[in-house]
């Protein structure tokens, strides 16, 4: 029951900050009205952050945390319940805030659906209009909080799963003592 305990004090106070460190990141690029469709350095950037960066350092320092807490033991199941689970909470929360975003802010999701629009026409101007409304109808159903929502928790949640794998195999530490 000790070991829960600590566990999930790691994964909650890493998740959290993961989470925080993503809808800050969001704030900043909404405020500063940055398409990241168009602007791809930035867009590249904020993917390679949230996607990769940002889940395995916050896995890694759950993990440690949790390790150190541990008497310096970790096994390599308890690095995976870690990982996932700190990128499970932060992706609840980060889709929670994501929908009550986008209701507070409706015209959040008409300016992505006008810049899409915009760069399909770009990349391809022979693009009939039911092309057109068609493919953005799909993009608006994607952005809906029923779709979105679950699909950011899948998501988030099998890339932790991925990455705590990987951390898990460096970080761990079985207990000689522990069965």
């Amino acid at each position: 029951m000790e070991n829960t305990t600590k566990s999930s004090k790691s994964y909650l106070q890493f998740g959290l900050f993961y989470a925080l460190v993503m809808i800050l990141t969001f704030v900043i690029v909404y405020a500063l009205n940055i398409d990241l469709m168009k602007n791809k350095m930035i867009g590249t950037t904020s993917s390679i952050l949230n996607y990769l960066f940002l889940p395995l350092l916050f896995i890694y320092l759950g993990c440690l945390e949790f390790k150190k807490n541990n008497n310096g033991f970790m096994s390599f199941v308890e690095s995976l319940k870690v990982g996932v689970s700190i990128v499970f909470v932060a992706a609840i929360m980060f889709a929670t805030f994501n929908v009550i975003f986008n209701l507070l802010f409706p015209e959040y999701t008409d300016e992505i659906l006008k810049s899409t629009r915009a760069i399909m026409l770009e990349q391809n101007p022979n693009l009939t209009s039911e092309q057109l409304e068609m493919a953005v109808s799909m993009t608006k159903k994607f952005s809906a909080p029923w779709f979105s929502f679950p699909i950011t928790v899948a998501v988030f949640s099998f890339l932790g799963l991925f990455y705590s794998l990987i951390i898990g195999m460096i970080v761990k530490n079985d207990n000689p003592q522990g069965l």
